[in-house]
């Protein structure tokens, strides 16, 4: 038996176990699997993430390279490596660096190439904005206008040739969130970043951005009082003819989720896992011990503006990590799995259009 077989064999058996009692059409309803692990022993958070000509790319981001974390006294290293699958059954190349050790922006997949916006290392947070193609084996850089000011752990979605982000922070020191909403047009990026008016909440980072029906969605996230977060389940949508409207909050806070939320048809928005903060305020003393985040996947009816329960993530859900859409399936790559614990498992799920009732 291969080794494909064996993992697939192996979640299958994890999740009958973790499933058990549960509906039986969440399990019917999502075929999870798992894609080659990320190679490197610990994996990435904040990592970027798309496609580009067919091919599954994962680039930067960061870690503890000795598997510490902040309490061991470790020390979080960002990445500039640049890893491309060309399909399901394949291995991972190596076919590039970034132009700099960069993890923790907004990744976006148009046309043929990755778009990179913004993101952080140890130097501080970046303004920088720029395209990755794959092409022979290689990676191609294009640079694009940068953002208005440095930013780090924004959220954004294309609408269109149409790039939109969200809130994040300007600099790592600050002591309150970001509350900016820019735009720029990928088909004429000469105009550069427009600066569109701020949604009617607080300012925010760590969200989840959407979009359904030509519409922008912004879901949960922090705010910073002072510095200290404030989890946040208020959700608003963003049409380019009417503005921001104030829409049903969620069930729980959905913190670093995958983002962005995938779109069902254009009209359910799923939203995998996230931390919904329960035990932010336990972390540090739970250390290695700490469950992980929710496995909730939650489901937004654009339409009836409503929320529900829609299923669980497989195995322990990912945060910090971009959400794939590859060959109709979603790709959640690397990402951490508890504070501090990177992962460098790739799942990847397809679902049928049945509706949860």
């Amino acid at each position: 038996m291969d080794k494909n077989a064996l993992t697939k064999i192996s979640l299958i058996i994890l999740f009958s176990t973790i499933t058990a009692g549960c509906k039986e059409e969440i399990s019917s309803k999502y075929d999870w699997n798992q894609l080659p692990a990320i190679p490197d022993p610990i994996g990435f958070a904040g990592s970027f993430s798309g496609l580009s000509n067919g091919a599954l790319i994962v680039a930067g981001g960061a870690n503890f390279p000795d598997g510490g974390a902040p309490w061991t006294g470790s020390t979080k290293v960002w990445h500039d490596d640049i890893f491309v699958l060309e399909k399901e059954g394949g291995q991972w190349l190596r076919a590039g660096k970034l132009p700099a050790q960069l993890g923790y922006g907004v990744s976006i997949s148009w046309k043929d190439a990755l778009v990179c916006i913004g993101g952080s290392n140890v130097a501080g947070h970046h303004a920088d904005a720029f395209i990755l193609r794959y092409k022979d084996k290689g990676i191609l850089i294009e640079k694009l206008p940068d953002l208005p000011t440095t930013l780090a752990n924004s959220c954004g979605v294309l609408i269109g040739d149409v790039v939109y982000i969200a809130g994040g922070q300007k600099s790592a020191s600050d002591l309150v969130a970001s509350d900016n909403f820019w735009s720029l047009d990928l088909s004429a990026p000469e105009k550069g970043w427009q600066i569109l008016s701020t949604w009617p909440g607080s300012p925010r980072m760590l969200s989840v951005a959407g979009t359904a029906e030509g519409s922008f969605y912004l879901f949960s996230g922090v705010a910073l009082k002072e510095g200290k977060r404030e989890y946040l389940n208020d959700a608003f949508r963003f049409t380019p003819d009417g503005g921001w409207q104030v829409i049903k909050d969620l069930p729980a806070p959905v913190v670093a989720a995958p983002s962005p939320a995938y779109n069902l048809n254009d009209n359910d928005l799923l939203i995998f896992g996230g931390d919904d903060g329960k035990l932010a305020a336990q972390a540090a003393d739970l250390k290695e011990k700490h469950p992980g985040f929710s496995r909730d996947i939650l489901n937004y009816d654009v339409v009836a503006n409503n929320w529900t329960v829609a299923g669980q993530v497989v195995a322990s859900a990912p945060v910090t990590t971009p959400l794939v859409v590859w060959n109709d399936k979603i790709v959640l790559p690397g990402g951490e799995v508890r504070p501090a614990t990177r992962t460098p498992n790739v799942l990847i799920v397809s679902i049928n259009e049945a509706k949860t009732e």
